[in-house]
C-alpha cells in the first residue's frame, strides 16, 4: 500500500501542466450575454487533461522506475477520485458564492443543467464527483486502448454510434436516454450508482488492457 500512495503522490505532483491550463482558463474565461457559462464549469477541464498525462507520459516514467502495473492503475484510480473530489469542490463553491454576485447577468451552472442540484447542494456536488471520476475512468482506458487494433476499433464504434444514431430519430432517443443517465439524472442515488458501476466496468476492462500494456 505504501507503493500505492507514492505513485498517487508521484501522479498527482506530475499533473502540474493540467492544473495550471485548467486555472489559466477558469480565471480568463469570459462570456458576453446577458446568458452566460459559469467560470466554475471550467474546472471539468482538469477531469479531460488529466488522463492524457496518466497515460500517455506518467506510465512508462513509472515503470522506469520500477512502480508495478498494479500501483500504477490502483494509484491512478485514487488520484481520479481525489481529483474529482476536488474539482466538484470548487466549482460547487464557485457556483455558491461567485456566481450570484453580478446580479445583471444570468450565469448558468452544468450542475443545475443536469438538474442535480434538485437534490439539494450536498447531492449535486457528489453527483459531480462520480460523474467525473466515469469520464476520467472512460478516458483512460479508451487512451490506454490505442496502442492496440481494439483501440481503434473502440474509436471507430464510437464515431459509428454518434454519426448514426444522431441523425436517426429513435436512434437518437437511445443515445439521448444514454445520456440522461449518466449526465441529465435528477435522481442522485441512481445516477450515482449507475456512475460507480460503469467506472467499475471500465476499471475492470482497464486492468485487462493494462495486462497487455509494454513500453
Amino acid at each position: 500500500m505504501k507503493a500505492t500512495f507514492a505513485v498517487v503522490k508521484r501522479l498527482l505532483a506530475s499533473n502540474k501542466l493540467s492544473y495550471i491550463l485548467t486555472a489559466i482558463v477558469v480565471l480568463c474565461a469570459t462570456s458576453s450575454g446577458d446568458v452566460v457559462l459559469s467560470n466554475g464549469n471550467y474546472t471539468w477541464l482538469l477531469a479531460v487533461l488529466t488522463p492524457f498525462f496518466f497515460v500517455c507520459y506518467d506510465f512508462t516514467k513509472l515503470m522506469h522506475l520500477g512502480a508495478s502495473k498494479k500501483d500504477y492503475f490502483i494509484g491512478c484510480l485514487i488520484s481520479y477520485g481525489i481529483l474529482s473530489f476536488g474539482i466538484s469542490l470548487v466549482n460547487t463553491a464557485i457556483h455558491l458564492l461567485i456566481d450570484p454576485i453580478d446580479p445583471t447577468r444570468t450565469v448558468i451552472n452544468l450542475m443545475d443543467v443536469c438538474r442535480w442540484t434538485e437534490n439539494g447542494i450536498i447531492a449535486a456536488g457528489f453527483q459531480q464527483m462520480f460523474f467525473l471520476l466515469l469520464v476520467m475512468v472512460f478516458l483512460h482506458v479508451l487512451l490506454s486502448m490505442q496502442p492496440h487494433w481494439y483501440g481503434w476499433l473502440t474509436d471507430a464504434v464510437i464515431a459509428a454510434v454518434i454519426c448514426i444514431f444522431t441523425p436517426i430519430a429513435p436512434l437518437r432517443g437511445i443515445l439521448s436516454g444514454f445520456f440522461r443517465l449518466i449526465m441529465l439524472n435528477s435522481n442522485a442515488i441512481a445516477h450515482i450508482g449507475i456512475c460507480l458501476l460503469l467506472s467499475a466496468v471500465l476499471a475492470l476492462g482497464g486492468l485487462a488492457v493494462l495486462k497487455r500494456k509494454t513500453l
